[in-house]
């Protein structure tokens, strides 16, 4: 299983536009245990990851995929490596020369590191961690019980999947699965989504719908990015169908406008008897 994407720079003196359409990221995938060596690299001694600064060592260090999370060596003996967490404010965590296998607990990093031009940066995901489903202690002390599907409620991909399925629910006959531009409005009022974009969207639904849940390969995703809309569809049915968002985690996206004017609240609007939405648990 491969438990680390590194999502890797542009080419070296490569454009970022190839014709009229922007190119698709390169992927590099590790299970636990592969490495992947990161810089300039060296004739006859490529590296995986190549950085084309000039002020980035042939090989600068090391990612070593874990379980479910990674490792990054330093093999600067002067440079310090700073790893971004792209979903916190401003949280990073420092990578000291010479440091060797430190652990990086984010799942959206990106790994920055000095150089003589604009910072030579590359991303990298975690998508595999791990998310405990219940109190963990079962009756015969065997392993605990974790997620299939692990979906961190703090993120923004899951706003994303959240307001997608906003409609349905809070109302299981409506039919309309909303709109890139849809999402935008629904989120920017939170403070973590002021800045976000439609490519940021649509970047969290290709995630949701590739690694996350695991409805499409890559191959199948190049064949169908003109399908936008088809995937949006695939993941609300899909969520909803084994419950990975529920109505309590509506108190996560901002209240929403009366048609009327004012604020209305966060919850699931008119339910029937019992205040649920008509659905029947088994």
């Amino acid at each position: 299983m491969d438990t680390v994407i590194v999502q890797l720079p542009e080419e070296c003196g490569g454009s970022r536009w190839e014709g009229t359409a922007p190119r698709r990221p390169r992927l590099l995938r590790l299970g636990p245990g592969e490495t992947a060596d990161f810089g300039r690299g060296a004739p006859g001694s490529p590296v995986p990851v190549r950085l084309c600064d000039p002020g980035v060592s042939r090989c600068a260090g090391q990612i070593t995929a874990a379980e479910d999370y990674w490792r990054l060596s330093n093999f600067s003996r002067s440079a310090t490596y700073v790893v971004e967490n792209l979903e916190g404010a401003g949280e990073h965590i420092k990578v000291a020369p010479g440091r060797l296998g430190a652990p990086v607990p984010f799942e959206f990093s990106q790994v920055v590191l000095p150089s003589q031009g604009a910072e030579a940066r590359f991303k990298v995901f975690a998508p595999q961690h791990a998310y405990q489903d219940d109190d963990g202690s079962g009756a015969d002390g065997g392993e605990r019980t974790t997620m299939p599907f692990a979906l961190d409620p703090t993120s923004k991909y899951f706003l994303v999947l959240l307001a997608l399925c906003e409609p349905r629910l809070r109302n299981a006959s409506t039919g309309a699965v909303p709109g890139v531009g849809d999402v935008l409005k629904r989120l920017r009022p939170l403070d973590a989504c002021r800045d976000l974009t439609r490519s940021a969207v649509n970047y969290h639904v290709d995630y949701l719908a590739t690694v996350k849940l695991r409805l499409r390969d890559d191959a199948a995703e190049a064949e169908s990015d003109a399908l936008a809309g088809g995937k949006r569809d695939e993941l609300v049915a899909f969520a909803l169908r084994f419950d990975l968002v529920r109505e309590e985690h509506l108190a996560l996206l901002p209240p929403r406008p009366r048609p009327g004017g004012g604020i209305g609240g966060a919850g699931t609007g008119t339910h029937g008897p019992g205040g649920g939405n008509g659905k029947v648990r088994a």
